[in-house]
């Protein structure tokens, strides 16, 4: 009988980490542990009675699988209500321009824009535009002066030809008048059209870029239609 109750606990212990029918099956297995230690006690040896402290253990085991399913419902709760909140929140990005980290941009109607930011003004950059496969599709060399500035570019290629809408990445190698290597901080600028909350935490749809709400530094005024 002490084993079957042991094992009863094991059991439930287990089922913690299932679905929720996994916890309403450990909510009825409570009625036959009583069912099982009653029982135990009924037809124990008188002179050999259960041990206290084995007792006891069983005892503790299982009220530690009834608090940490208690425990788990109450944080269930608690994550449902955060993720809630912040998708509540994430709603006011729509139609708004913001701009995040990252390398990747859309290009749309002849229009892809990106916030570069170097470390210091830098004589010379060469920046790199390539397309969705990792093919170079124009590359072009500028000044670049200290502190945050709008890179925009038209969507024509090295050969002269409109490059189709699509998403593109850009990379910037820039170095100051001695020659030094400057680090160019690349973030993505444009408006927000939708907002994807099937994950755990709410992602910013731009164009075909997809931005989670972590990676957004700066928030504008909506663009005008």
């Amino acid at each position: 009988m002490t084993a079957s109750i042991s094992s009863l606990a094991s059991t439930n212990t287990a089922a913690l980490t299932g679905v929720a029918a996994d916890k309403q099956e450990i909510a009825g297995n409570f009625q036959q542990f009583l069912t099982l230690l009653t029982t135990q006690l009924k037809n124990q040896n008188p002179l050999d009675p259960l041990d206290t402290n084995q007792f006891t253990q069983q005892l503790v085991q299982y009220a530690g699988v009834e608090q940490q399913l208690k425990s788990n419902d109450r944080l269930d709760s608690i994550l449902s209500n955060a993720k809630s909140s912040s998708a509540a929140s994430a709603t006011g990005f729509i139609g708004q321009t913001v701009t995040a980290d990252g390398r990747t941009a859309q290009l749309k109607d002849g229009a892809a824009n990106w916030s570069l930011t170097p470390a210091r003004a830098a004589k010379q950059a060469t920046i790199t535009i390539s397309d969705a496969k990792g093919n170079v599709v124009a590359t072009q060399t500028k000044a670049l002066t200290a502190g945050a500035q709008t890179f925009a570019w038209d969507g024509r290629t090295s050969s002269g030809f409109s490059s189709a809408n699509g998403t593109y990445s850009i990379k910037v190698d820039a170095v100051d008048a001695t020659g030094a290597k400057v680090s160019v901080d690349t973030q993505l600028t444009g408006k927000v059209d939708a907002i994807d909350l099937t994950g755990t935490e709410p992602v910013l749809l731009v164009g075909a870029s997809r931005l989670p709400v972590s990676s957004v530094r700066n928030i504008g005024a909506g663009l005008s239609t």
